[in-house]
């Protein structure tokens, strides 16, 4: 399966306060964004990096404090490509279930060492598994962080099919998309006929800063 939201729904979601969890962009623009999120997957990370390439896109990746720590050198590339950091939590620990304490470390214990290596200050955070509560929102608001969830994910990490991951990516695709994905064998199979589809069909790809807009 994969989440979708209506058009209503999705306006309310947009017109949230910062510090709600925001489940969609611009939904009157054509932007759409393919968001990433690391914590594994290296194998595969250099070829979706080439395949942004070529397609001249630029994207967010939401990482893993774990993942920045042990591969400096992949997380700098990334950056390299030009494309949005984004905090993804240190251990990946369900949000919803950890304490107040345990969830501002999570959080800036990642920005601090993303910004030791990379220098960027990072405003979105995307918790581990889509799992948050009302303390989590609170102190991602309180750290300056704005709670990004997704608009459709395409399980990717679980079903490695490659068809279904093209088809929860492009199946009625609207402006404001945040699509989930992970650095995945079949999401990178998969990656050059989405970006082509959704560009044939007018979207443009962005980072979700700029599809907030």
């Amino acid at each position: 399966f994969f989440i979708t939201y209506t058009s209503d729904a999705l306006s309310a979601f947009s017109n949230t306060r910062d510090y709600n969890p925001i489940y969609a962009g611009n939904i009157s623009s054509k932007k759409i964004t393919l968001m990433f999120n690391v914590y594994w997957g290296n194998e595969y990370l250099e070829g979706i990096l080439d395949v942004l390439d070529e397609n001249d896109i630029t994207t967010t990746f939401f990482i893993g404090g774990t993942w920045a720590e042990r591969y400096p050198e992949l997380l700098q590339n990334i950056y390299d490509h030009d494309h949005e950091i984004a905090n993804h939590g240190y251990y990946h620990k369900d949000h919803a279930s950890i304490s107040y304490q345990r969830n501002t470390e999570e959080i800036s214990n990642t920005h601090n060492l993303i910004k030791q290596k990379l220098g960027v200050e990072m405003d979105l955070f995307a918790p581990p598994s889509g799992s948050f509560s009302n303390t989590t929102l609170e102190i991602a608001e309180s750290l300056g962080y704005k709670t990004i969830m997704w608009t459709r994910d395409t399980i990717d990490w679980r079903d490695q099919n490659a068809n279904l991951i093209y088809e929860r990516a492009i199946k009625n695709a609207n402006g404001g998309d945040l699509i989930l994905m992970h650095p995945t064998a079949k999401t990178l199979e998969a990656l050059p006929r989405i970006i082509e589809t959704l560009k044939n069909n007018g979207f443009i790809l962005t980072t979700v800063t700029d599809n907030l807009k």
